[in-house]
């Protein structure tokens, strides 16, 4: 019965390799993981078949188990016996006479066998216990089954690396350790220095162990401060990130304004917020300048609208500030005793990296406004400063070497370049406000207390234009983000006023019926701006849809004057700073932020351009054929 197979058949190989994965396990397991509340497939199986198992019922004898059931006494001469005898004796293990005992004894002068009496007659036949009935009183009570305890976890993250142990490098590790533990043994050392002294430098020491260990926390304690606050807050959250009001398809061409968070510190209250500014590169920070009878700098996040991130209280009233575009953590502030000063915020501290002095050139009247501007050939920061003393300053960042205690350290001092100097303005002229054009460096606009803007250049000592722009001091000159002609100013005459610097007189002019405190151009149109007034409403124009009326005219805080307003550079929001040291943000409906709609058949224009397309076409109909 045996299949017959050729002989190509018969020579052919067939290789079989045997692995040691069961190909009878199953691979389709799943179980439910709590952490991702989903079920989740096991990827590791028992891959072990078990092929025969048997339980024996052999024992050793050399084991006490062994004697019990052969019946002989514990301590006899059977282990010392099987330890030292040759395999050639035989001898009876169970009934050893008195004369096997003297030839071996003879034959193994070094072992000792005990003296052994004469065994009785019921002694010789001992009783063997059986092996099957045998039981004991333990086994005969009923026992609980052993239960397994389980956990599934998964697996941690694992990754590959690769470094090369060279010589040099072993040294370097070496030397880095020995420096560390030269350290550790100077900071034992000052410890019990400072243990021998007196009672206050033990307190002093206890204060700074527990600053310590309170700033390892500081890191984890605001995380899980935002995580509460995004918790209590959570409508709003939505609100800011989802809402979009649906009544503004039934509206027309108006829009509302949705209130956000409202970011308030217990240390403020009777501080008027002069200055606000968002970071660039981090658009959910913004910060607060402060002022009245002393000064504060703070930092909020729309993290945590509950307590600022940063603060740093000031001697001398805030009246202006500037975050640097590129490094973030600069922010050039002007104060009202003239003086200007930078913050780092990765410095420890509450005191300003620079600050300028008498002896540097610091204005002698209240500082209105400070601008970053790019940095020099040197690659040296500076930023720009206009005061009511009717100076515009420059002012740049340079390091200095010094020698001190032979050692060499770096200290920053600020030098200063007069750029536009007393003569430019008449002598009652006083700097209130100051703006850098968007794409051309060298070209600024400066707005006075007697109401006029004056066209300036950077290292020169001649004005370009002038401008009799209001009636009252400029409190904002602003040019605008796309169209590199158009500017925007206000004032506390109650009007706000869209100029061309090619032409004298204004484009448009907006008479709100209250003395306006801010103005700001949107940053995603051409065409959108913002304005708060002293009886606290926010008005918001958008010129491509109404070139008459406000979009939006909505009283923010009625019982307070409104002194600054901000956009967002990348969400739809605004904030808005009241005299009481409040800060609230605003959302924008979409009728207050929509896209230019094309005709059919035209082509939408890509990035700017829309916007001064936009712009230019309403320069176009207010310029009029005279005018062009």
């Amino acid at each position: 019965g045996q299949l017959a197979l050729t002989e190509a058949e018969l020579k052919e190989e067939i290789t079989r390799t045997l692995t040691t994965n069961n190909p009878h396990a199953p691979q389709n397991i799943v179980r439910y993981s709590f952490k991702e509340c989903s079920y989740k497939p096991v990827l590791v199986m028992d891959q072990m078949a078990v092929h025969f198992e048997m339980e024996g019922n052999l024992v050793y004898r050399d084991l006490d188990e062994a004697r019990r059931l052969e019946g002989l006494p514990k301590g006899s001469y059977l282990n010392i016996f099987n330890c030292h005898i040759n395999t050639a004796f035989k001898v009876n293990m169970l009934f050893p006479t008195v004369k096997t005992k003297v030839t071996l004894a003879k034959a193994i002068p070094h072992v000792c066998f005990p003296q052994v009496t004469p065994a009785s007659k019921a002694d010789k036949e001992p009783k063997v216990r059986s092996q099957f009935n045998f039981s004991e009183m333990a086994s005969q009570t009923l026992n609980n089954p052993m239960t397994e305890i389980s956990c599934q976890t998964e697996p941690p993250q694992h990754c590959t690396f690769s470094a090369n142990a060279n010589q040099w490098e072993i040294y370097d590790a070496y030397v880095e350790e020995l420096q560390k533990q030269e350290k550790n043994k100077e900071k034992q050392k000052t410890i019990q220095l400072k243990e021998d002294g007196d009672k206050s430098k033990k307190k002093m020491m206890l204060t700074e162990t527990q600053n310590d260990d309170i700033n390892k926390l500081g890191k984890a304690a605001k995380i899980i401060e935002r995580m509460l606050h995004q918790n209590r807050f959570d409508d709003i959250a939505q609100d800011f990130k989802y809402f979009e009001d649906p009544s503004d398809e039934f509206r027309g061409q108006q829009g509302t304004i949705l209130p956000l968070w409202e970011f308030h510190y217990d240390k403020i209250k009777k501080l008027s917020v002069t200055a606000l500014c968002w970071n660039k590169k981090y658009p959910d920070l913004f910060s607060v300048g402060l002022g009245s009878w002393r000064g504060m700098l703070v930092f909020y996040s729309l993290k945590n609208s509950t307590f600022p991130e940063y603060i740093y209280p000031t001697s001398s009233s805030v009246l202006c500030l500037d975050i640097h575009e590129q490094r973030s953590y600069l922010v050039a502030v002007g104060f009202y005793d003239g003086c200007v000063a930078v913050y780092n915020l990765k410095r420890e501290g509450q005191e300003p990296v620079y600050k300028s002095t008498a002896k540097t050139g610091k204005h002698t009247d209240p500082v209105w406004q400070v601008c970053w501007q790019n940095d020099d050939i040197e690659n040296h920061h500076n930023f720009y400063s206009v005061s009511s003393d009717g100076r515009v300053v420059s002012w740049t960042l340079i390091k200095v070497i010094k020698d001190h205690i032979k050692r060499m350290y770096s200290c920053c001092n600020v030098y200063t370049s007069v750029v536009v100097l007393e003569a430019i303005f008449s002598y009652l002229s006083c700097g209130t406000s100051m703006d850098f054009h968007k794409q051309i460096d060298y070209l600024f606009l400066v707005g006075t207390e007697q109401g006029k803007i004056h066209k300036c250049k950077t290292y020169s000592r001649q004005y370009l234009e002038t401008y009799a722009a209001h009636d009252m001091p400029v409190d904002t000159v602003k040019w605008n983000y796309f169209h590199p002609n158009v500017f925007i100013s206000c004032s506390s005459d109650w009007t706000v006023k869209i100029w061309d610097h090619t032409i004298n007189t204004p484009i448009f002019t907006f008479d709100l019926k209250a003395a306006v405190g801010d103005v700001a151009w949107a940053p995603y149109s051409s065409t959108v701006f913002a304005a708060v007034t002293t009886d606290g409403t926010v008005h918001i124009f958008d010129l491509n849809i109404n070139k008459d009326e406000p979009l939006c005219q909505q009283a923010v805080m009625a019982k307070h004057r409104l002194t600054h307003i901000e956009f967002n550079p990348t969400h739809p929001i605004i904030i808005v700073g009241d005299i009481r040291g409040d800060v609230a943000s605003f959302k924008l409906s979409p009728n207050l932020r929509q896209k230019q709609k094309m005709k059919k058949g035209q082509v939408q224009p890509k990035g700017p351009e829309v916007e001064v397309a936009k712009m230019e076409k309403l320069l176009r109909l207010m310029r009029g054929p005279d005018l062009e």
